[in-house]
């Protein structure tokens, strides 16, 4: 049996395959492929070669080949014969910390009148490190934007000379006009080592209230010994800081905090980019118990009641005795607030201090005094406490007090008579106070230690913790003070002294206000206070029963005492004069304290005028305020 065969190809043997066949002897097949080159000639184009032309190939490679020799040749050039220069300009692309300021808070009076704001400036800052570094270039760069804003370039290399922190800002030129500033601002590439920095300048309302100025303070640019004490992350070294009264009491909340943004600069100054910032978050508004419209007419008072007599020197004191607010704090003469602002000339600041008056001095609150019959209320109250009189108790006054070879007179000749607590306090009877404070043979009184205890709890003595930054403390006399001080034995003279506010008993009129607001309350010694959101803060220092009996005797004072003018006043006052003696040849100083009106205290009142004399020129002075406050600034429109 035969079997057939499946092979396509019967004329070869079975061991080769069509494959095997040499194409070269095929004529047709080479004729086909003869004009594409064999694979095998160009093993770099084993498979693209049958796409891409040969000489298409060459070609492109040889392009290849000269951008490589470019490339090379290029960073050649950047690493070896222009590498240092890069190198340093990439070294100097550096992070510069700007300062991003706040604006100050606004200083408002307990009505909203506006008693120190911003007036916005323009300022040149730059940094050591903005700068150029070469110095040739940088004293150029200094030079141009010197002359163009007519400024010094010498004082500027002095202050860059200095600078230990080449990051440090620093101020070239404040006060920059508009026009320039806009100018500077829109050609900022000429100056790009240049900040254009809005600024402010505090302006106050003294200008016409001058005696604001010792309440608000003024601003001034930080000196050396602030700046050394101070965060300098805060600050700047020509930042402008609080100096004096609220300006620098409240420095932080007013300040607000600072701002600031991290910047990529090049070498040049140029900004690169910004990588970070934090915005400023501007100060806080003050609102004051303050009633500047009351202050303005203290001011017109004293110096129409002042004219043409020997007194040149005052202070006022107007408190609410119910929370503490200070309506009103006078201390004359005054300066104005404004003149400080940007530095003060040296012969007007000369003026100042060479003044015998003073200006710059806040006597309402550091001005020791001695209290002269104004105490007398306090050592009352405390013999009333201590139970060496009741409201019943009396003395003769039959011209004063003999102990020994010693006289201690009552200002009255003749005396006044039999007197009780409210004729004491009323018409000032020293006799009485001599006895309750010092006593005699025959009856025990406080003694300086028990006096001096009680003035102590009724706020004499120290602080009244008003926010304020200066205050005085006054002064409370021991027998242990003297014999250190003076080298001295206390004698019961010196009690007598002090019984009736002479001697070396001191306070500050902002005290015996304070006093004299705890009696109008009822007893309770209350902090003053000038922003109105501080807390209020009371302490029972005298029992009602007592400060009523005080109160009544107050009201004598002006009904049938010594103060009889107020009873014409708009409303009922309750006060007690005054006279301290604290020179043998210079006037005394004349004291009225009150409250008003009687029933319902709103006020309580101080006036003390410094050589004022014994005929109570503080009492005039006191009706022309209260006058004003309670008739003559809200008179009655209604038709009649």
């Amino acid at each position: 049996m035969v079997l057939k065969s499946n092979n396509p190809f019967p004329e070869l043997d079975g061991s080769e395959t069509p494959f095997a066949v040499d194409r070269r002897d095929d004529i047709f097949f080479e004729e086909v492929m003869a004009e594409y080159p064999e694979a095998s000639t160009q093993s770099a184009r084993s498979f693209v070669g049958s796409v891409i032309d040969a000489k298409r190939f060459k070609i492109a490679m040889g392009i290849l080949i000269a951008l490589a020799f470019m490339f090379l040749g290029k960073t050649g050039m950047m690493q070896i014969v222009h590498g240092e220069e890069y190198r340093t300009l990439a070294e100097e692309n550096r992070i510069y910390r700007q300062v991003l300021p706040t604006k100050r808070g606004v200083i408002y009076d307990r009505n909203g009148v506006i008693l120190a704001e911003n007036i916005p400036t323009f300022q040149i800052i730059t940094a050591l490190s903005a700068l150029p570094a070469d110095a040739y270039e940088r004293q150029q760069a200094l030079g141009a934007l010197a002359t163009l804003i007519e400024e010094d370039q010498r004082e500027w290399m002095v202050a860059l000379d200095s600078i230990t922190d080449e990051d440090e800002p620093i101020l070239l030129a404040k006060d920059v006009g508009y026009e320039m500033a806009m100018y500077l601002a829109t050609h900022k590439e000429n100056f790009p080592w240049m900040q254009l920095e809005i600024g402010s300048k505090r302006e106050y309302i003294t200008d016409g209230i001058p005696s604001l100025s010792h309440i608000i303070g003024y601003t001034g640019i930080i000196n050396e010994d602030e700046y050394d004490v101070i965060s300098h992350d805060e600050y700047r070294q020509f930042d402008h800081i609080g100096k004096l009264g609220l300006e620098s009491e409240y420095e932080t909340m007013l300040r607000g905090t600072y701002g600031e943004s991290y910047l990529e600069v090049d070498a040049f100054g140029g900004i690169e980019r910004i990588i970070s910032k934090e915005d400023p978050v501007d100060g806080e508004a003050l609102h004051l118990t303050i009633d500047a419209a009351l202050q303005a007419q203290i001011e017109q008072v004293l110096k129409a009641r002042l004219d043409g007599t020997v007194a040149s020197r005052a202070s006022v004191v107007v408190m609410d005795p119910n929370n503490g607010d200070i309506l009103s704090l006078v201390s004359w003469p005054a300066f104005d607030s404004n003149e400080f602002t940007d530095g003060i000339n040296e012969e007007t600041y000369e003026s100042y201090i060479t003044d015998e008056d003073r200006p710059l001095f806040s006597r309402a609150t550091a001005g020791d005094y001695p209290s002269g019959s104004t105490i007398k209320m306090a050592h009352a109250a405390a013999a009333l406490m201590e139970g060496v009189i009741n409201d019943s108790t009396s003395f003769i006054s039959t011209g004063g007090i003999s102990i020994g070879i010693w006289f201690f007179p009552d200002w009255r000749a003749g005396g006044h008579g039999v007197t009780n607590i409210y004729h004491a306090i009323a018409d000032s009877v020293n006799t009485f106070f001599y006895m309750i404070g010092g006593g005699d043979e025959t009856f025990k009184g406080l003694g300086i230690d028990k006096m001096m205890e009680y003035d102590a709890r009724m706020g004499f003595g120290s602080k009244t913790g008003i926010d304020l930054p200066t205050e005085a403390d006054g002064f409370l006399p021991s027998r242990e003070w003297k014999w250190e001080a003076k080298g001295e034995q206390w004698y019961i003279g010196d009690t007598y002294h002090v019984a009736i506010g002479q001697g070396d008993f001191l306070a500050t009129p902002l005290q015996v206000n304070g006093a004299t607001a705890m009696f109008a309350n009822g007893g309770e010694l209350v902090r003053p206070r000038l922003w109105e959101d501080r807390e209020i803060e009371k302490e029972r220092a005298v029992g009602l029963d007592i400060a009523i009996i005080i109160q009544n005797a107050m009201r004598q004072t002006v009904t049938e005492g010594s103060a009889q003018m107020l009873g014409s006043a708009p409303v009922t006052v309750a006060g007690k004069t005054g006279t301290a003696q604290w020179s043998s040849i210079n006037p005394p100083h004349s004291w009225f304290t009150g409250f008003a009106p009687f029933d319902e205290p709103e006020l309580a009142i101080t006036v003390l005028i410094e050589e004022g004399g014994d005929d109570y020129l503080a009492v005039p002075i006191t009706y022309d305020i209260l006058n004003w406050y309670f008739a003559d600034r809200f008179p009655d429109t209604t038709d009649q």
